[in-house]
C-alpha cells in the first residue's frame, strides 16, 4: 500500500480557512457539496467536495470536534461511491447523462479527489485507509490507460475521457477532444508523488515530460490591449503551452462556441477569447523544478 501520512494541523492554520461550520451547513444529503452555479447538484467540479473534505479533516485534527469527522466520512463515502469501476470519476454524481459523465481531469477535478484520498488522515480506520488506497490504485490504472499514444509513444491526456471507451472526449462546444497542456501537468505531478512507481508509471511520466518539451511555444506573449486579449511577438518571452493540441498533429488550436477549430486566438469571438484560459505556463515549473527533482530522487 502506498502511504502518505498527514500529521497534526495547528489551530492557527485554520484562521485562513472558511469556518468549517459553514461546510456542515452546506453539505448535501449525498455527503458531497455543490458549486455555486448549481447549488443542488453533488459534484467534484470547481474544487467542490474534496476541498471541503480537506478543510474538515484539518478542522477535526485541530479541534477534535466529532461533527467534522462525521461530515468528512459522509463525503468520503460519497467519493468512493461515485468512482467508476474502471477507476475514473465523473464530474457529477449521480450521473447527469451528458459530458458531465466523462472521466474528468478538467480543472484537476479527478486529481483533487485522488490527492484527498491518498492522504491517510490519522482518524481514519484501517479499513477506510485500505478502501481509499484501493480507489487511488484503480484511478492510477485508468490514468495509465487513458494516456494518449502517438506513433507508439505515450504523450499527455485529454481534459476528459469517455467513461466507457476511455477515448479523448468532447465536453462543452469549445472543449474538443485534444491533448491538454494544462490538466496533464496535474496528472504528472500526482504520478511523481508515488513513492515506489511502477515501470508503467515511470514511462507515463517520462513520456509526458518529453511531450511537454516538444510542444512548448516560444517567442510570443499574451497581453491585454484595449479590453482585448491578444498575442504579440516577443523573442524574450518565457515559454507557453496551449490549452488544447490536436490529437494527431500536436498543433495548438482554439475554438469558439460554434465548435469550429481555429488556429489563431484572434479568430474566435471576443467573449471566448477573453473568458477562457487558452494558454498556460503550468508545464514550466514541472520541467524546470519538479521533474529534475524527481529524477534526482530516483538516482539516489
Amino acid at each position: 500500500m502506498m502511504r502518505w501520512l498527514i500529521g497534526f494541523v495547528p489551530s492557527i492554520l485554520l484562521l485562513a480557512q472558511p469556518n468549517p461550520d459553514d461546510y456542515l451547513r452546506t453539505q448535501l444529503p449525498s455527503g458531497a457539496w455543490a458549486k455555486a452555479a448549481e447549488p443542488r447538484l453533488p459534484t467534484i467540479d470547481n474544487g467542490a467536495t474534496y476541498t471541503q473534505l480537506e478543510a474538515l479533516a484539518k478542522a477535526y485534527l485541530a479541534s477534535g470536534d466529532a461533527r467534522y469527522a462525521a461530515a468528512f466520512r459522509r463525503g468520503f463515502e460519497y467519493l468512493l461511491k461515485a468512482q467508476y469501476p474502471n477507476g475514473g470519476w465523473p464530474q457529477f454524481y449521480p450521473l447527469r447523462k451528458g459530458y458531465w459523465d466523462h472521466i474528468t481531469y478538467n480543472d484537476d477535478a479527478m486529481i483533487g479527489v485522488m490527492k484527498l484520498l491518498r492522504a491517510e488522515y490519522a482518524f481514519l480506520t484501517p479499513d477506510e485507509r485500505a478502501r481509499a488506497a484501493k480507489a487511488v490504485e484503480k484511478a492510477i490504472d485508468v490514468i495509465l490507460k487513458t494516456q494518449i499514444i502517438q506513433n507508439g509513444k505515450v504523450t499527455a491526456w485529454c481534459a476528459q475521457h469517455d467513461e466507457r471507451t476511455l477515448a479523448p472526449a468532447k465536453a462543452r462546444s469549445y472543449e474538443l477532444p485534444s491533448l491538454s497542456g494544462s490538466e496533464s501537468v496535474g496528472i504528472v505531478e500526482f504520478l511523481m508523488a508515488i513513492e515506489k512507481p511502477s515501470p508503467e508509471v515511470v514511462r507515463a511520466i517520462q513520456g509526458a515530460v518529453a511531450w511537454f518539451e516538444s510542444v512548448k511555444i516560444t517567442g510570443i506573449r499574451v497581453v491585454q490591449r484595449e479590453g482585448d486579449r491578444v498575442v504579440v511577438d516577443d523573442p524574450a518571452a518565457p515559454p507557453l503551452w496551449a490549452r488544447f493540441y490536436q490529437l494527431d498533429t500536436n498543433r495548438p488550436f482554439f475554438c469558439g462556441r460554434d465548435g469550429v477549430v481555429k488556429y489563431k486566438l484572434s479568430e474566435i469571438e471576443h467573449e471566448r477569447r477573453n473568458h477562457y484560459s487558452w494558454y498556460t505556463d503550468r508545464p514550466a515549473k514541472l520541467l524546470r523544478e519538479s521533474y529534475p527533482k524527481w529524477l534526482d530522487s530516483r538516482a539516489r
